[in-house]
């Protein structure tokens, strides 16, 4: 069977209450509003699950930071310091306060060709035929949900950086408690199976990247327009724009209104505020932090002779959530937007 645990990191008596560690202030401030304060689970999921943060070793977790997971919703923080990183490494293994895996690095040597059979019968259910993962990319509409955690992505580049043959090898003989994921014993796989399973989830590297892997990528942040008329009527425009995209004016204010004193805003800057509401719903399912950007903003500003029309670009919206489902989305509110902004200027 797989090679025995290491026993060469620290014992689990040596890790105390971590308190306000430098680890736990970074997991807060870089990892909670995804993933809770103490690994509970939120928008992203639960690390803190047992028999997922103690069956895995400190270089996944390592990896896992540094690489994300491209096109699903976890980035990659390249901007940490290596300190920083082990630091929240060392924060997480307080949850259980169990001494952490060492899996070696080295291929599990298996039949590709038989593993897909295998895994088409034993893993594809969950993890997607071509290991796409559950369907999502991790974000839910609300909590709690179906299921602790989502299956995740077993083609994704940054699971397959982060994950050794090993690792995913103890993963298949011992399941996931509290998960669908049975161990291999009560699925009767020999391990010649799950030697070919890791064998076949390793071939997905050699295979051309997803497109839940891709992003909007080389996207201006922001959609700009001259527009021929005053200031008063190319907001006008911009109205009439809004109710011809079939959405609904909500209002329109100045661009500093309660931040300047009453009659002192800068009336050379509007905002119109519209909304298409079954578009927001369809959205907020497929990623509830586009909210955040809604209703939809376009702003007229009077500048050096000038009026100039302008709205968040939302082809960067999947670039900053890193995820993929919003592309199409994005794609259709981009046209929206483009649309409305030049019937306005016309």
């Amino acid at each position: 069977m797989l090679v025995a645990v290491a026993a060469t990191l620290p014992a689990v008596s040596a890790w105390a209450d971590p308190g306000d560690s430098e680890g736990e202030a970074l997991f807060r401030h870089h990892c909670a509003a995804c993933h809770g304060s103490r690994g509970q689970g939120g928008v992203g999921v639960p690390l803190a699950l047992p028999s997922f943060i103690d069956s895995v070793d400190d270089r996944y977790i390592r990896r896992t930071i540094r690489h994300g997971r491209p096109g699903r919703v976890m980035p990659a923080f390249k901007q940490l310091e290596d300190e920083e990183v082990e630091a929240i490494i060392d924060y997480m293994r307080h949850w259980t306060g169990k001494r952490p895996k060492t899996f070696p690095v080295g291929p599990v040597r298996g039949d590709a060709t038989r593993g897909a059979r295998l895994y088409a019968d034993h893993c594809a259910a969950c993890h997607g035929n071509h290991g796409e993962g559950g369907h999502g990319t991790g974000v839910t509409f609300s909590r709690p949900r179906e299921l602790p955690i989502l299956a995740p992505a077993l083609n994704n580049l940054g699971f397959l950086t982060s994950a050794s043959d090993a690792m995913i090898k103890n993963t298949l003989i011992h399941g996931r408690e509290g998960t669908p994921m049975k161990p291999a014993a009560e699925m009767k796989l020999s391990e010649t199976d799950i030697d070919d399973i890791v064998a076949f989830i390793r071939a997905f590297e050699k295979q051309p990247r997803p497109a839940s892997e891709r992003v909007a990528s080389n996207e201006p942040a922001i959609i700009v327009r001259e527009s021929p008329h005053s200031l008063e009527q190319t907001v006008e425009n911009l109205k009439n724009a809004v109710l011809g995209a079939n959405m609904r004016l909500i209002r329109v204010q100045y661009m500093d209104q309660g931040l300047a004193p009453p009659g002192k805003e800068n009336k050379k800057q509007i905002i119109v505020y519209s909304c298409g509401f079954n578009f927001l719903y369809e959205a907020m399912k497929v990623d509830p932090r586009v909210g955040l950007f809604l209703p939809c903003r376009v702003t007229a500003v009077e500048h050096q002779g000038k009026v100039l029309v302008m709205a968040v670009n939302p082809k960067r919206l999947s670039t900053v959530f890193n995820n993929s489902e919003l592309n199409a989305l994005c794609e259709q509110m981009y046209t929206t937007y483009v649309d409305m902004i030049e019937e306005a200027i016309l």
